[in-house]
């Protein structure tokens, strides 16, 4: 395997060497895909809930025994763009495996096979579009069909679940339920970052997908392995970073996977060889951060109405907020009314400006959050 030059990745998957900690979850996540249990994966976004997959599926104890396939189905509005990132997604795994696999998945998928090719080597390419699933209903049963007689099982992750439940078609939860209670060989993981949204869909009794998985609740890397897999990797490529440096970035974005990443990714490239990364590095490697997306956070700010952009700054500033239409939040800082208020915090997380955790509202983007408190 090639050795990186900077070994705090911050997109995609790369290998185990590369990933950090999370033994428990994935011993967890493995258990339960061999006994045949359907997962629940909740976490807040960027916590590295998708990482956590792709590192199982890298797994020996997966890729001997099982096809796997992941699908992020956050930008999804209707069950036709499902469909559509499920079949480009199974076609694309596929391609890499078996060509008698392949063919298997051609000939079930009868209602798309018109937008299948073939070059002059006899290899296949699916040109397919959002426009081109006419019967959205029909082409799920065919990828269904597929799985239920794959020569082995399968497991398939969709990130972002809870986005079914924007979907125009109302049925869209009970017709995959359907589906899925009739694939006993298939396992399937639900990821999802709108805890909220995916404990409803899990746990009321009212909802079709209610008690049918095991439920897995994603937290902060424990800031210690965090220490010492930022100071391995700084040693293998002779350089130091301190113990203090790297407690400070994880106490900044509160152990949120991405953002670490990203900062420890950012201080390694500012460390040259035989140099030692310390605590006066972090500010101004963020402030380089925030300073290369000023334009896009100034320009979200103009966008916004004016009462949701001094929600959003106050919520900066606070941190987190557990009440916001409280008197004592409004009084604070300066806002109108615990009615304006509402109907602000609407549109915030609408716009996904604002999240909500367990107990609290927070802004997002954690390093617009810095750059709204230090704008503002």
């Amino acid at each position: 395997m090639t050795k990186l030059q900077n070994p705090f990745i911050t997109g995609g998957y790369i290998a185990p060497k590369y990933f950090c900690d999370r033994e428990k979850e994935t011993e967890l996540l493995l258990k339960n895909i061999q006994n045949g249990n359907n997962i629940t994966l909740i976490s807040t976004r960027r916590m590295g809930k998708s990482g956590l997959i792709h590192h199982c599926f890298n797994n020996a104890r997966i890729m001997k025994n099982y096809t796997t396939f992941f699908v992020d189905i956050y930008a999804t509005k209707s069950l036709s763009d499902l469909v559509f990132l499920l079949s480009k997604n199974i076609f694309n795994q596929l391609k890499s495996t078996s060509r008698k696999v392949l063919e298997n998945f051609l000939i079930t998928l009868k209602s798309l096979r018109s937008e299948i090719s073939f070059d002059e080597h006899g290899v296949p390419s699916l040109t397919l579009g959002i426009g081109d699933i006419r019967k959205p209903e029909v082409s799920l049963d065919e990828i269904f069909q597929f799985l239920n007689n794959s020569t082995k099982p399968c497991v398939v992750a969709i990130d972002e679940f809870q986005q079914i439940t924007k979907y125009p078609e109302t049925n869209t939860e009970a017709l995959l339920r359907t589906y899925i209670q009739q694939s006993p060989q298939t396992r399937f993981i639900f990821s999802g970052s709108q805890r909220h949204i995916m404990g409803e869909m899990f746990n009321s009794a009212a909802r079709p997908f209610f008690a049918s998985t095991s439920t897995i609740y994603l937290h902060a890397i424990e800031k210690e392995e965090y220490i010492a897999f930022a100071q391995k990797h700084f040693k293998a490529h002779n350089r130091e970073i301190t113990p203090t440096t790297v407690e400070k970035v994880y106490d900044l974005f509160e152990g949120i996977t991405w953002y670490i990443q990203k900062t420890l990714n950012t201080l390694f490239g500012e460390t040259p060889e035989g140099a030692i990364c310390d605590i006066k590095m972090v500010n101004e490697t963020i402030g380089f951060i925030i300073d290369s997306n000023k334009y896009i956070y100034s320009e979200n700010m103009f966008r916004l109405p004016d009462k949701q952009g001094k929600l959003l700054i106050a919520m900066a500033k606070e941190g987190k907020v557990l009440a916001p239409t409280s008197a004592d939040f409004v009084r604070k800082y300066n806002l109108i009314s615990a009615s304006s208020v509402q109907a602000a915090l609407k549109g915030l997380l609408e716009k996904e400006f604002v999240t909500r955790d367990e107990t609290s509202y927070v802004v997002y983007d954690k390093f617009f959050e810095v750059w709204l408190r230090e704008k503002y």
